[in-house]
């Protein structure tokens, strides 16, 4: 019976330790270290076109050591709540393998322990939505030990809009008034040869 409930205990502990090295991190697990702030324009952001200035950095009210196992540093645009509402392939969710609440990244690199600044070119594949920015510091396993984010625990201060790009571009715009233009000049040049030559023709 001993042996039975040892061989027992050892499955589960190899279990946990197994769902910890494949990264089965819960959100709610994790000690908000670093302090992110996220700047730009006022107004809606245009996707392709504007830039959001990020700056990250350990928050110095911590103990030295705090930041030991951090290895990598990881910053994503994510959803704010208002975006995910009836939204399920945007949806929240505590276990982060399942969470789809970051869908962008912004960056990943070797973590330091200095404040880091990025100027960040909002993607044109980014939808029409409400966002805020979160950092993920990782350990040498590539999972998630600590995070910071650019607002509140709800989510629901310093979020910024973004406005997706239209499908049209200025530059499309300018080449199509050209080839209609060029369009009604070979018309008009083609109609008065054919003039011309019928012209010729009859006499």
């Amino acid at each position: 019976m001993a042996a039975r409930v040892l061989v027992l205990s050892s499955i589960l502990t190899f279990s946990c330790f197994a769902e910890i090295c494949y990264g089965a991190v819960s959100f709610s697990s994790l000690e908000r270290t670093l302090v992110v702030t996220a700047s730009h324009r006022q107004g809606f952001l245009i996707a392709g076109e504007d830039k959001i200035t990020v700056a990250w950095g350990l928050n110095r009210s911590f103990p030295a050591g705090t930041d030991s196992t951090y290895r990598t540093i990881k910053v994503q645009l994510c959803y704010a709540p208002i975006s995910q509402v009836d939204r399920a392939w945007r949806k929240s969710e505590d276990h982060l393998s399942k969470d789809k609440t970051c869908q962008f990244k912004m960056v990943e690199k070797p973590y330091s322990n200095t404040n880091e600044t990025l100027e960040w070119t909002i993607e044109r594949d980014v939808p029409t939505a409400t966002f805020f920015v979160r950092a993920y510091a990782l350990d040498q396993h590539n999972n998630e030990v600590a995070y910071g984010q650019n607002t509140d625990v709800k989510k629901t201060t310093n979020l910024f809009d973004i406005q997706a790009i239209t499908g049209r571009h200025a530059s499309l715009d300018i080449a199509s008034v050209c080839f209609s233009a060029f369009s009604v000049v070979s018309l008009i040049g083609f109609f008065f040869a054919e003039k011309r030559k019928g012209g010729k023709g009859q006499q």
